[in-house]
């Protein structure tokens, strides 16, 4: 969880699909005000919490919120980020609810106007000086962005040469690998005064699914601080220092969001000559099929999705019809449960069919894999 108030998995877990989905985009919008070291406040928190539930619409949550510190009688010293975190985060949870996306250097800006209305006077505006941004990940150095001449001509391209290129070719990896490269590219230039990794986020988002992807949004709840980091080394290089681009670890971080992958994601592993405490120890490398380190744990099976993993809690070493299933997960949609929950555990390869050449027998039942009973003994190892 992003602060400690709102717990998003029993609604991604148990809820309606409708609540799932607002969870999900309230998870991200909530756990990105971290890029820029934010905390959203409890009243915030509360509102998404009946939003999600269904109470209120977004649109009223976010009226709510710009009116609570409309009409606040007692301010505090962190108001002003609070206040920052809180309408942010209720325009990102719109944004990431609606399924409107718009691939240009206008539907860039868009969404930052988009996220930062009524907070940036700028919003949506391309800005027009030159930046350096010291860096922690850089010991005080900076990336080299964008000029602020060049700004939407190098969106147009970028944009261009994704829209043009070739993935027929790829395997998985690659293709991860790839996408890395283009929100690498993406961010460098930086085309807003402030809340460029936000707007990256969200654009990101919002294209991987556009293309089919699904994302993994807990990685932009938990890991937001890292993922700007990620972006600062895959764009900075210092030849007199012998530093060049390391785009490894923002790769970890797409495999993570879009591979399930479980890569190890610490930012201190990420500083330039890092003191040898901050160094990834040998233990927790893993080299992949061309010998370079992935950070990914070895010998612990794992997964994202927190519907396999109750699917698996509730099979266990039993052998259950659709029916017993989804009486064990509490739940009453047939086509959800198929989608959501038996779908991706088949395919991911921890639940069999019992007669897997008649999909339709009429006393099909189905069972843990190999792969899904190892699981299940791990998370009862945790319980």
């Amino acid at each position: 969880m992003a602060d400690g108030y709102l717990n998003f998995d029993e609604y991604i877990r148990q809820g309606e699909p409708a609540q799932r989905e607002r969870a999900e985009a309230w998870r991200v919008a909530i756990g990105l005000q971290a890029v820029d070291g934010l905390k959203t406040s409890e009243y915030l928190q509360e509102t998404a919490r009946r939003n999600i539930k269904g109470e209120i619409t977004i649109d009223e949550a976010r009226e709510m919120v710009k009116q609570y510190y409309i009409t606040k009688t007692t301010h505090d010293e962190d108001d002003g980020d609070k206040a920052e975190a809180d309408n942010v985060s209720g325009n990102i949870s719109k944004l990431l609810q609606t399924d409107t996306f718009t691939y240009s250097a206008a539907g860039v800006a868009a969404i930052h106007r988009a996220i930062f209305e009524g907070v940036f006077k700028h919003a949506g505006q391309f800005r027009e000086y030159d930046i350096s941004k010291k860096e922690w990940v850089l010991r005080g150095d900076s990336v080299l962005y964008g000029r602020w001449q060049d700004l939407r001509m190098a969106i147009d391209y970028d944009l261009e040469q994704e829209r043009q290129f070739d993935y027929s070719t790829l395997d998985k990896g690659q293709i991860v690998e790839h996408l890395a490269k283009f929100v690498a590219g993406l961010w460098q230039i930086h085309p807003f005064r402030e809340g460029n990794t936000r707007t990256t986020a969200v654009f990101t988002i919002k294209y991987l699914r556009a293309q089919g992807f699904q994302v993994n949004n807990e990685m932009f709840e938990q890991h937001s601080w890292y993922f700007r980091n990620a972006l600062v080394r895959a764009n900075y290089r210092n030849l007199a220092k012998g530093i060049g681009y390391e785009p490894k670890f923002l790769v970890r971080f797409f495999r993570n969001l879009l591979l399930g992958e479980n890569n190890i994601l610490k930012n201190r592993y990420m500083v330039i000559n890092p003191p040898e405490k901050w160094k990834m120890p040998e233990s927790e490398q893993v080299p992949d099929k061309h010998g370079i380190s992935t950070g990914q744990v070895q010998d612990k099976l794992y997964t994202d999705n927190y519907n396999i993993v109750e699917i698996i809690k509730v099979v266990g070493g039993n052998m259950l019809s659709v029916k017993e299933m989804m009486a064990g997960l509490n739940l009453k949609g047939r086509d959800n449960f198929l989608n959501l929950y038996l779908s991706p555990s088949i395919a991911e390869g921890y639940i069999r069919l019992l007669y897997p050449q008649s999909p339709r027998h009429p006393r099909q039942k189905y069972l843990l894999t190999v792969k899904g009973m190892a699981l299940y003994n791990e998370l009862m190892k945790g319980e």
